[in-house]
């Protein structure tokens, strides 16, 4: 059974730090998996990715910017993300398409249904069977990043990922089965305690509980 699992989350929340150590805990349960990121995870994929982070690019429209991230996402669906679920793997991906609908859509003002028929022609209507948004204030977040060099987006002004947030909100109201969210203003080992009770609870049976082995 093939599983795939996307996070969320405005930036500097922590994705990087807490899927670093999902992937440790799936390494000691035997959990065939693929990490893999957006935008990127290809190599025409990777290339898009290097056009929409540079700063040098800060007066991109924000329809120019949606059609790119849709594009790289074509690529990384056909060529990685659908290929390692076909094969039973448990895909982690850091971002996918919600991604989209609020970094573009609730934050950057392009109509939803814009955003979603781009997306969905972009990767067949592939959703993730559960999306973690790790939730914490933005301004916590930009402290976290201090002293890190900042992307085209980062760069944005505070309102901006003020509304970041609140369209990853927005989106848990809408699909709370699917999207959930965690606190992540909490310690590195509090989350990731979180994290891995949502994760057992779409992972193959065999693969639960803090007894199961390779």
């Amino acid at each position: 059974m093939s599983v795939f699992i996307s996070f969320e989350g405005v930036d500097g929340s922590g994705k990087s730090t807490q899927i670093k150590l999902l992937l440790q805990y799936l390494d000691e349960r035997g959990v065939p998996y693929v990490f893999t990121r957006e935008p990127g995870g290809t190599p025409i994929a990777e290339q898009i990715r290097q056009i929409l982070l540079d700063p040098a690019n800060r007066g991109m429209s924000v329809i120019t910017e949606a059609l790119l991230f849709a594009a790289s996402r074509s690529e990384h669906v056909s060529r990685t993300i659908r290929p390692a679920l076909e094969a039973g793997k448990v895909v982690i991906c850091d971002r996918f398409v919600d991604s989209s609908l609020v970094y573009q859509g609730a934050a950057g003002g392009l109509p939803m249904e814009f955003l979603l028929t781009i997306n969905e022609m972009a990767t067949g209507a592939l959703r993730p069977h559960r999306t973690i948004v790790l939730d914490v204030a933005p301004e916590v977040a930009m402290a976290r990043r201090s002293g890190e060099e900042a992307d085209r987006i980062e760069r944005k002004a505070l309102e901006y990922h003020q509304q970041v947030r609140e369209g990853y909100l927005e989106l848990a109201r809408a699909e709370p089965r699917r999207v959930k969210v965690v606190d992540a203003s909490r310690s590195v080992d509090e989350t990731q305690s979180e994290i891995r009770r949502l994760v057992e609870e779409v992972l193959p049976r065999r693969f639960r509980g803090a007894g199961a082995t390779t």
